[in-house]
């Protein structure tokens, strides 16, 4: 019995502090301190966290995770031949392309804020930079569902629309209409507009397609699950360390990195520049089912 009680007490110690009210801090300063105590592959800091609650953070992820509907990508025998470097970064490769940390403000839908800033590099990157241009998120939070929803879609709607509709761009339909609009029919102001769209999307299971994926077009959009800590980011090989799962997050990965022998993936949040670094982060691979599964479009720049 006391061997029991003893091995419950110490799972409970490895497994972070229980979420018991909503109203209690997501991230305390003893967790941070903890965090940076026991391990010294990233940095957490209370500076973006501030006193946020349960309940504010839950607001900022989804509760699940919508499954991939597309077909993976057919690589055949090229993914024997292409070369993986150590390190990549789409920001070097292609520094005219990759565009700026997005803020989703009171909205947080990271599912649509990946896939309109994924699918914006990469029509930059498929055109030669010809097509540049930040793609609005908030016109697939406005009409990609039944009504507009922030925390409601998943990825795989966004890519759905983004290949059947098309999305304008973000001085078309910017964030501030999310709320106080309906599905937009006219630019704001009032004018015609272009919709972008996608000629096909696929899926890239596991770190090696993930990683082709990148390479041969450019961001790719992975979901992720988001524990407490997290929160907390503010530099470093990111692992979970301590904390709760508090529910999953969509996010662009740019590129990949190795820091003394860890390798980790390069991805942009949507939670502005203040978080993590300047809004990137880095994960270690395996982290958070980060690595599972990614999705990408062609993008149908010959439409516009």
């Amino acid at each position: 019995m006391r061997y029991l009680l003893f091995a419950s007490i110490c799972a409970l110690a490895f497994s972070g502090p229980i979420l018991f009210q909503d109203s209690d801090l997501v991230a305390p300063q003893e967790m941070i301190d903890e965090i940076n105590r026991v391990q010294d592959s990233w940095t957490a800091s209370s500076d973006w966290v501030g006193n946020m609650t349960v309940a504010e953070a839950k607001q900022r992820v989804a509760p699940t995770i919508g499954s991939q509907k597309f077909s993976n990508n057919d690589w055949g025998e090229l993914l024997n031949y292409l070369s993986f470097p150590a390190t990549f970064d789409s920001r070097q490769q292609w520094p005219n392309c990759i565009h700026p940390i997005q803020n989703d403000s009171d909205c947080h839908a990271g599912w649509a804020f990946a896939a309109a800033d994924s699918l914006s590099d990469r029509f930059c990157i498929a055109s030669n930079g010809t097509v540049n241009n930040e793609l609005s998120a908030a016109f697939i939070v406005l009409c990609s569902l039944a009504s507009p929803s922030c925390i409601e879609g998943t990825t795989d709607s966004a890519w759905n629309f983004l290949k059947q509709f098309g999305i304008p761009k973000a001085s078309c339909t910017p964030l501030s209409l999310i709320g106080s609009s309906q599905c937009p029919s006219l630019c704001h102001p009032l004018a015609p507009f272009t919709l972008f769209k996608v000629k096909k999307i696929y899926t890239f299971q596991g770190q090696p397609e993930i990683q082709a994926g990148i390479l041969t077009g450019g961001p790719v959009e992975v979901n992720m699950e988001v524990y407490q800590d997290f929160l907390t980011y503010k530099g470093g090989v990111y692992k979970h360390t301590t904390g709760k799962l508090i529910g999953y997050t969509s996010v662009k990965v740019i590129g990949w990195g190795n820091q003394n022998g860890t390798n980790y993936w390069i991805a942009a949040n949507a939670w502005g520049t203040s978080w993590g670094l300047q809004g990137y982060f880095w994960i270690a691979f395996g982290q958070c089912k980060f690595d599972v599964e990614a999705i990408a479009g062609n993008p149908d720049y010959k439409a516009q």
